[in-house]
């Protein structure tokens, strides 16, 4: 765990040490705040909550998680800094959730920042604060599963640009999964059971649960089986590509 640590403040602080944390952290927040007062019409609705906010949410990580999951083996591989990686102290293993753990806390950092929307709802109104700390949670959970996807296929190429597309249509993939019309389109031609499976994979379905303030074991479950799926399989193409 002494490993895992060191290797998350090292990877934690590269990303402040350019201009690219500072860049995607502007671009988060000031598309947050468009999608919430403008899009969203947060004013015009007239209620104390942050549904405006939340929802947009996965759409922002869609474009922006794989910008930040791109380099993190792409670059690697490609500079041929990996094989030093590889000689460190360190299993693949500790290095893949250092890694992990240090790009999900980048992310964890730029969500924090948008404090000031939550701080704007109190003064307006009497929301639901205990709804929404759970959107908050939901929100990070979902950016773990994001990243996770987008880790897996950052170490399967030297290349930061397919990395970054791959891992956008993957996570399309798994949150469009759960979208009413797609649904409603495969009852047509599916058994129940399996409309039901391809719901419990979406993104959506799970965020959408989380966000409305509840908290239930099978999301919680869903989004740690999920990151654990994702990071066991970026440690089984890491040790494949080893022989390239």
């Amino acid at each position: 765990m002494n490993q895992v640590l060191v290797l998350f403040r090292r990877e934690l602080r590269s990303y402040f040490a350019t201009p690219l944390a500072y860049v995607f952290i502007v671009i988060f927040l000031g598309m947050a705040a468009v999608f919430t007062f403008q899009v969203g019409g947060f004013f015009e609705r007239g209620q104390a909550d942050l549904q405006p906010f939340f929802r947009w949410h996965p759409w922002l990580y869609l474009v922006l998680i794989p910008a930040i999951s791109m380099r993190l083996w792409a670059e690697e591989r490609n500079s041929g800094s990996i094989e030093l990686l590889m000689t460190l102290p360190l299993t693949l293993w500790q290095a893949v959730l250092g890694k992990f753990l240090a790009a999900w806390c980048f992310a964890g950092i730029a969500l924090l920042l948008t404090f000031p929307v939550w701080i704007t709802v109190n003064y307006l109104g009497s929301p639901d604060n205990g709804a929404i700390v759970a959107a908050y949670l939901g929100s990070l959970l979902m950016a773990g599963g994001f990243l996770s996807i987008g880790m897996c296929l950052s170490a399967a190429t030297r290349n930061q640009v397919i990395a970054f597309i791959t891992a956008a249509l993957v996570g399309f993939v798994f949150l469009l999964a759960g979208f009413p019309l797609v649904l409603d389109f495969v009852r047509g031609v599916l058994p129940q059971s399996i409309v039901d499976a391809i719901a419990s994979l979406s993104f959506f379905t799970h965020f959408e649960a989380i966000s409305k303030g509840v908290i239930d074991l099978r999301d919680l479950v869903y989004f740690g089986a999920l990151i654990a799926f994702w990071l066991a399989a970026t440690a089984l193409v890491l040790d494949m590509k080893k022989a390239e």
